[in-house]
């Protein structure tokens, strides 16, 4: 296995590859989810719809120690193919009949893993000076097939469950054979065997290094902000759209959220063209935007104007997440390695979603426009704080 060369250029058949996997893998993700909870309203478990985004990120939060040292480990192009087999086979057991929630908790397990390595390798193709754009393209990627996953996802669970298993594992088996084309890289940090304390302690020792440093801290704390507010917002959908505009279907949440992966799409372009890592801050203001942009979606009571509020929401969260993740491969790469930090990152974006999906349930018996304006306020608060520190700091 052989290094990359330095000055690999963005559109080129390794980064064609990792697009695609990535393209097929998440497109899956999103299309499971829908079908999933489309499943459990069918069975009489709409009480399930929360849980099923607990069991799905509770395997972030506990392999968290060992899924970054198995993507340093070994080629990260092959870890994706084995993460992606374990998402393939938590979907197949759902189709059969297997409990909903540990199938879904299987493909958790399965993404936990995919996660630092499909994030870790832009570090070994690419230098610094192209790092936000390749992730622009990776976010771009990701949020493309989430759009389509959940579209597609959406209207084959409300035609026929069968259908959207089917289609569900297809596409899982085809994002495992274009993970077979990714390169094999070197690993960036051989294991001398499989010590649990040993990878534990080298855990620990990985989240110190990253939260002693300022920059570090600074992505952990914004894109951990991000995906809770994300998370928490597409269970939110699926009972805010019978209230507020009257719709009872499952298309209408799952078309609502592509128009929140569209305007992160423009987000993320925006963010490859404007903003480098030297010049970060600038994504600042994105976050800054998220807060007041979902006090005033909770309040439409119309489709026109609350999918307006969506798209505007999704590229302000893609103006700030995407520098933000490609700031803590930069720094990651240089200390503890891309996929330890990428590790430690799912890690505290898993425990932001776990609370944040933890407090909307909780708050399940209140109004849900009123669950909303609270969960707006919450954003605010949490991201002007953050922009306070920041620039304080600086």
């Amino acid at each position: 296995m052989k290094p990359l060369p330095d000055d690999l250029p963005l559109l080129s058949l390794p980064m064609g590859a990792v697009l695609l996997a990535q393209f097929f893998s998440a497109f899956g993700d999103n299309a499971l989810l829908i079908t999933a909870i489309a499943l459990v309203k069918v069975d009489g478990h709409v009480g399930w719809i929360p849980l099923l985004q607990a069991f799905f990120v509770i395997p972030f939060i506990l392999l968290a120690p060992f899924v970054g040292a198995l993507a340093d480990a070994f080629p990260k192009g092959r870890v994706m193919l084995l993460a992606n087999g374990l998402k393939l086979l938590g979907a197949s057991s759902m189709a059969v009949g297997a409990p909903p929630l540990l199938c879904y908790g299987m493909a958790g397990v399965g993404a936990a893993a995919y996660s630092p390595a499909k994030y870790g390798i832009l570090s070994q193709l690419f230098g610094p000076e192209k790092l936000v754009k390749a992730n622009g393209m990776l976010e771009g990627s990701t949020i493309v097939a989430i759009l389509l996953g959940v579209l597609v996802g959406g209207w084959l669970a409300d035609q026929s469950l069968a259908w959207a298993f089917t289609g569900v594992i297809g596409v899982y088996a085809l994002a495992a054979l274009i993970n077979l084309l990714i390169p094999r890289l070197p690993p960036e940090h051989a294991l001398d065997g499989f010590d649990f304390r040993g990878l534990l302690s080298q855990f620990v020792a990985a989240v110190r290094t990253l939260w002693r440093d300022q920059d570090s801290r600074f992505s952990l704390i914004g894109t951990s902000l991000f995906w809770g507010t994300g998370s928490t917002l597409r269970l939110l959908l699926f009972a805010w759209v019978p209230v507020a505009l009257g719709i009872a279907s499952n298309q209408m949440p799952a078309n609502l959220m592509g128009v929140v992966s569209i305007g992160i799409v423009i987000g993320a372009a925006l963010a490859g063209l404007l903003i480098k890592l030297e010049n970060v801050n600038r994504a600042i203001l994105g976050g800054l935007l998220l807060g007041p942009l979902v006090l005033l979606f909770a309040q439409q009571t119309a489709l026109i104007p609350a999918a307006a509020l969506l798209a505007a929401i999704g590229a302000a969260g893609g103006l700030f997440v995407v520098p933000l993740n490609a700031l803590l491969q930069e720094r990651g790469h240089r200390s503890v390695g891309a996929g330890n930090a990428l590790a430690v990152q799912n890690l505290w974006e898993n425990l932001a979603m776990l609370v944040f999906v933890g407090m909307y349930a909780l708050a399940g018996g209140l109004p849900v426009v009123q669950t909303a304006m609270g969960f707006g306020v919450l954003v605010l608060a949490g991201l002007g704080l953050l922009a306070l520190a920041r620039l304080r700091g600086r």
